[in-house]
């Protein structure tokens, strides 16, 4: 039987953004999690030349593969083999591949909730079960290792995100060892979704290889590299299960672009220009976070990484979907409806991408102001109405 999906509704906010600025308006987009800046100046300059001298085809990059492995080998002490790599078009396709090759259909696999919409679809669409976890404030909207312990029966397998989309927010050290203890008791599978890594504001992240080799991770060129649209991530698994995955990527998707993987080898000793856009990041979330509160945004996510604010606007509407189409008639301004992240409370919550130019933040919030101040001072004319 085909398996329902509910759509990703910050794509529908998009094409009505879209066709606003169309119409001449001026629209800031924070609505997609993707950076508003290009690659970096050296992979442009060597996709040019290999775009000059080089007819390209299917390929896998063998330079490419060894620069990742030595990446963990520098980032977070972990000594893998570029053979344990299979490079991918993006993040979306190694959870696809990472899925697939791992359950079986009927297999049931945990996520946090709020949690990437990407997670509950893929999992239906390939007739695996989703099982969402209940995460609130009080854990940080982070799955936890006792949340984990009390899934009843053991799931197959775990989705982990950290930071996290929508929230931001990072597992700790001591957490993160305590989630993949359970996980090696109960017989879990860990796939552990680190798209964001070196996108933090305070401690580095770590990776969930640090305390859980078998765990299969996922990562990308999206973010942090600010190579959203060259569409190349990887997916690194145990390496007795490299060959199946491999064949997985070979039937569903071949390789990835040839060119993005030229430029993505240069990209990774960009990190000058690449921490330059940190410090943008860092200065707009701070924007943010002071400025929010005085609109009555004061329920926040801790964004400890990524690049959003997941924000509670319970008190002004219980259909995100709505607000965040009428705050972009109205403002200009595009955010991402909660109700995508979570389809029981995101209808109280919208996600806003800070990834856009600091002159950008300034100007979504000389237009919020008022747009808000007018909705609270509407809102509580209508409860005295009715009271």
């Amino acid at each position: 039987m085909t398996a329902q999906i509910d759509p990703f509704y910050a794509i529908s906010v998009s094409g009505l953004a879209h066709r606003l600025k169309a119409e001449g308006r001026s629209i800031i987009h924070m609505e997609f999690g993707q950076p508003s800046t290009g690659a970096p100046r050296a992979a442009i300059a060597v996709a040019h030349q290999v775009l000059d001298t080089d007819g390209m085809g299917y390929w896998e990059s063998g330079p490419l593969k060894h620069r990742i492995a030595r990446h963990y080998l520098e980032t977070y002490g972990v000594k893998i083999s570029p053979a344990q790599l299979i490079l991918t078009c993006g993040a979306s396709p190694a959870l696809v591949l990472a899925l697939a090759a791992t359950f079986k259909p009927g297999d049931r696999v945990v996520t946090a909730r709020p949690g990437y919409v990407a997670y509950r679809n893929s999992l239906k669409a390939l007739n695996l079960v989703p099982v969402e976890v209940a995460c609130g404030p009080e854990v940080r909207f982070q799955m936890t290792a006792a949340a984990l312990a009390a899934v009843e029966p053991a799931p197959a397998g775990l989705i982990l995100a950290s930071p996290a989309n929508p929230t931001g927010t990072i597992i700790a050290e001591a957490e993160l060892a305590a989630i993949a203890q359970v996980c090696r008791e109960r017989g879990i599978r860990i796939i552990s979704d680190e798209i964001y890594h070196g996108l933090s504001y305070g401690e580095p992240t770590r990776s969930m290889l640090e305390f859980e080799p078998n765990a299969i991770i996922i990562n990308s060129f999206s973010k942090y590299f600010s190579m959203a649209a060259w569409r190349l991530g990887w997916l690194l698994v145990p390496r007795e299960e490299a060959e199946r995955a491999r064949a997985y990527m070979g039937a569903l998707f071949l390789t990835p672009p040839s060119l993005s993987q030229h430029a993505a080898l240069a990209a990774m000793d960009c990190r000058e220009e690449l921490e330059g856009h940190i410090e943008v990041y860092r200065t707009n979330r701070s924007l943010l976070l002071q400025a929010l509160p005085a609109l009555g945004l004061d329920a926040i996510a801790p964004p400890d990484g990524a690049f959003y604010i997941y924000a509670r606007v319970g008190h002004l509407t219980d259909d995100s979907l709505a607000f965040c189409e009428e705050l972009l008639r109205a403002t200009g301004v595009a955010t991402a409806p909660g109700v995508d992240f979570d389809p029981v409370e995101g209808r109280r919550f919208i996600r806003m991408s800070f990834a856009v130019s600091t002159s950008e933040i300034e100007e979504a919030l000389r237009r919020l102001k008022p747009w808000f101040q007018a909705r609270a001072a509407e809102r509580r004319a209508l409860e005295t109405v009715t009271s």
